[in-house]
């Protein structure tokens, strides 16, 4: 995920300073100093990175925050309202016109992620926003561009208008949205095209298709590892076609995250969403309260919440707290329900916004292997279906024709079956209301008995795997 090691350095220099009462001020300005190296380090503009820490700074130094006893909380209150302001403040909604149908224009530079990022755009729409997209394929001089643009709306079942590639693509673009009035659908992208670099040819292309179509909303996609360089980007495109939001692409990459913090500031244009992925449907609202949370260390509870909500099925979800109460839960709904987290998106980033978690020694280098998930399902598809349903008549014999069947040793296979016992009473007892003995196992959270056995097990696998990829 963008900003680990920004997140990293902020921590470092917070953590003295939150422990603390009243703070001095040459605490704040130690800190401010970590504060500025590290947005620097993490390729955030110059110019932001200065007015953000004079800003900070004057706020930091005020008398009723250096006469506080809570002081270092203070500052990293001041720091996190700071960082939310910087990105924008609060998240800009989607544009919609009130004469359907509503044009979107995709811009950017090639290798930024855009005919993906338009076949995610529509994707969010249709799910999200309840509208009936189409995609048009304007872009006619990148090898392939057409045929990428038409193999999504094959995967997700939405139309895309082409003209080929021997049409103007301000007749494909006026055209297309002829074809959408006429189909009745509500919202038109346009996929332009990009180049490796800004020139007179491309911006003028542009410029003819946005005063062609009039659309409702510019969208400049930019490639977030790209750092300083997508500011820049940025900037000349909000100069040139006067764009009216950002997507960042790649945000979940090995990135600094220095464009997520700069661009609003320089190009005074909100950032609407932000790419997660690879798959389809890693398209996230950009939240700027939120991502400053992540940056700061503080997690995102709320879109764990909004993930799960929009992942998981609402009346197996109800299915499945009945189960638990009438205590019928079994091996088929643990791997259904498996199959649900992982839909989500990695395991390590979902833990990751659980706050506090980013706090604790390893995280930054916590993964957990997708194979390990693969290798429990297998073992309980090899069950029978009355062994799945009934875990109690499982004797050793059974668990040993368990462990062949699947290929995986027997002592997984006891792990797997003690795990799932566990969780089931204590679901169980959860369900009724009952907590007694729970603080033992989740006191503190990550710092109760359960918490630490499982976080222990996965740091020492981690600790393993690395070790063998020194070797």
């Amino acid at each position: 995920m963008a900003f680990e090691g920004l997140t990293s350095r902020l921590q470092d220099a917070f953590s003295a300073l939150r422990k603390k009462g009243k703070v001095t001020e040459a605490d704040v300005k130690d800190v401010m100093r970590e504060v500025r190296l590290a947005l620097l380090e993490a390729d955030v503009n110059y110019k932001v990175v200065k007015d953000f820490v004079k800003t900070v700074r004057e706020k930091a130094l005020g008398e009723e925050v250096l006469e506080s006893l809570t002081a270092g909380q203070q500052v990293v209150k001041i720091v996190n309202d700071e960082l939310t302001s910087l990105m924008g403040g609060e998240r800009e909604e989607l544009h919609f016109s009130s004469k359907p149908p509503t044009v979107y224009m995709m811009t950017g530079l090639q290798g930024a992620g855009k005919t993906t990022t338009a076949g995610k755009l529509a994707n969010y729409l249709r799910k999200r926003e309840n509208k009936k997209p189409m995609m048009v394929a304007a872009d006619i001089y990148r090898p392939a561009a057409i045929d990428q643009l038409e193999t999504l709306g094959e995967q997700l079942d939405i139309p895309v208008f082409s003209m080929g590639d021997q049409v103007s693509p301000v007749e494909i673009a006026q055209r297309g949205i002829e074809q959408a009035k006429a189909e009745n659908r509500d919202v038109v992208i346009i996929d332009t095209a990009g180049r490796l670099h800004i020139d007179e040819t491309l911006m003028d292309e542009l410029a003819s298709i946005k005063e062609a179509v009039v659309p409702d909303e510019i969208f400049l996609v930019v490639d977030a590892m790209t750092g300083q360089d997508a500011v820049n980007v940025a900037q000349t495109f909000n100069d040139q076609l006067d764009i009216t939001s950002v997507i960042l692409t790649k945000l979940d990459g090995d990135t600094r995250g220095g464009a997520a913090l700069s661009i609003r500031s320089v190009t005074e244009k909100p950032i609407k969403f932000a790419g997660m992925g690879e798959k389809l449907d890693a398209l996230e609202p950009f939240y700027p309260d939120r991502m400053a949370n992540r940056i700061l260390g503080m997690g995102d509870i709320l879109t764990l919440i909004e993930r799960a909500q929009n992942e998981m099925d609402e009346q197996k979800a109800q299915e499945m707290a009945e189960k638990l109460k009438e205590n019928t839960y079994d091996l088929n709904d643990f791997i259904e329900q498996m199959d649900q987290v992982r839909n989500m998106g990695p395991l390590e980033d979902l833990v990751k916004m659980i706050p506090g978690m980013n706090n604790l020694p390893g995280m930054d280098d916590f993964q957990v292997d997708p194979k390990d998930l693969d290798r429990m399902k297998a073992i309980v598809m090899s069950m029978t279906p009355e062994e799945r349903a009934n875990p109690d008549i499982l004797s050793q014999k059974r668990r040993r024709r368990i462990s062949k069947g699947s290929g995986r040793p027997l002592v997984e296979v006891n792990r797997l079956i003690k795990q799932f016992k566990e969780s089931k009473k204590m679901m169980n007892k959860m369900s009724k209301g009952n907590m007694s003995g729970m603080e033992n196992l989740f006191g503190n959270g990550i710092k109760g008995k359960m918490g630490k056995m499982a976080m222990n097990s996965m740091m020492r696998r981690n600790k393993k795997k690395k070790k063998k990829k020194k070797k």
